[in-house]
């Protein structure tokens, strides 16, 4: 059956409450009865048949992975949820400090079972419900961030998510959603997927090759693969052959999948919707330029959002984020050059 993301990860917390009694929901307006599932319709009905483990909280993300913390120190599953991505930030001492921590603190004798979820994405809501806050975690050792990109891997990167032992941050960006009936995200991709009854897990920390090219390496992840597939597509009619990677695993990353990308076409260009300073794309960068420097023909280019908070206009909006046109010219104009 065809499946959006909303509904495929709502599939697989599903299919794992059924499999694991330890498995449990917390957060905000995600059991009301007769309610929307969470801001985005993710675990609309999934009161109805485990209505002990769908856990409406008070408004307070403290309380929310607080609790999800020391659940998880006992030997629970708890998938703890934040109604936009940004709302993580208020419980920053538990995330880092706790929830990343423990299981290294303890020499492994606590593990923490413990799956964060952070709708992201810039979607006209304004700087403080637009932030893609994978980023922020990107330096927090301890904490594993996944961002499917599809509904297919949406549902097996849940499921390996929530049968972890550590904790993983699993962001979800808002224009892939595809929510159906109460909440349908405007200008939304369609990302959804042919997905059967079968059980499969996609394991964290792999890659994938979207589109084979032999001329760039586009490496980006979840709308900005869309994007950067629609600009390869482009150059594809002006003889240029672009190899276009989508993540799905913030980290761990595949950093080899880029490597033995990189050494085939020798160019390697990094798409990112947050913005450029300090991004997932000057870590991939680095480690690429220490690592094959001499496989380069060109400079690394990392085309990300300005330096700025995102912008509420949705003129201003659209030119913040980087479009198929921008890759496209980019790509275009470094291969000219080199």
């Amino acid at each position: 059956m065809k499946l959006s993301i909303a509904e495929a990860i709502r599939k697989a917390i599903h299919d794992e409450m059924q499999r694991d009694p330890n498995v449990f929901c917390l957060g905000e307006d995600i059991g009301i009865e007769r309610g929307w599932g969470g801001p985005f319709t993710v675990t609309l009905g999934l009161e109805k048949e485990f209505r002990d483990r769908m856990i409406d909280t008070p408004i307070s993300e403290t309380g929310i992975f607080g609790a999800a913390c020391g659940a998880a120190m006992m030997g629970m599953r708890p998938i703890a949820e934040v109604q936009y991505g940004d709302f993580i930030f208020c419980a920053m001492d538990q995330v880092v400090n706790q929830i990343a921590k423990l299981r290294y603190m303890s020499g492994g004798k606590l593990k923490m079972p413990l799956v964060m979820r952070a709708p992201v994405g810039v979607t006209g809501r304004g700087a403080q419900h637009s932030q893609l806050v994978e980023t922020f975690f990107l330096s927090c050792p301890g904490i594993k961030i996944v961002a499917p990109a599809t509904a297919y891997d949406a549902y097996g990167l849940m499921k390996s998510a929530i049968r972890d032992d550590d904790p993983v941050l699993v962001v979800e960006h808002k224009l892939l959603y595809g929510s159906k009936g109460v909440r349908d995200e405007s200008a939304s991709v369609d990302s959804s997927s042919d997905i059967s009854d079968e059980d499969y897990l996609i394991p964290i920390g792999k890659g994938i090759i979207r589109r084979d090219g032999k001329d760039a390496t586009v490496v980006s992840s979840l709308l900005m693969m869309y994007f950067s597939l629609i600009a390869a597509k482009k150059l594809e009619e002006k003889n240029i052959s672009a190899e276009v990677i989508d993540l799905r695993s913030i980290w761990p990353l595949d950093i080899e999948l880029i490597i033995n990308s990189v050494k085939k076409t020798g160019r390697l260009f990094i798409i990112e919707e947050s913005p450029k300073q300090g991004g997932i794309g000057a870590e991939i960068a680095a480690q690429i330029s220490e690592r094959i420097p001499d496989y380069l023909l060109a400079p690394i280019i990392r085309i990300a959002a300005p330096n700025t908070p995102a912008p509420c206009s949705p003129a201003l909006e659209k030119d913040y984020i980087p479009q198929p046109e921008k890759i496209m010219q980019n790509i275009e104009q470094v291969i000219q050059k080199y």
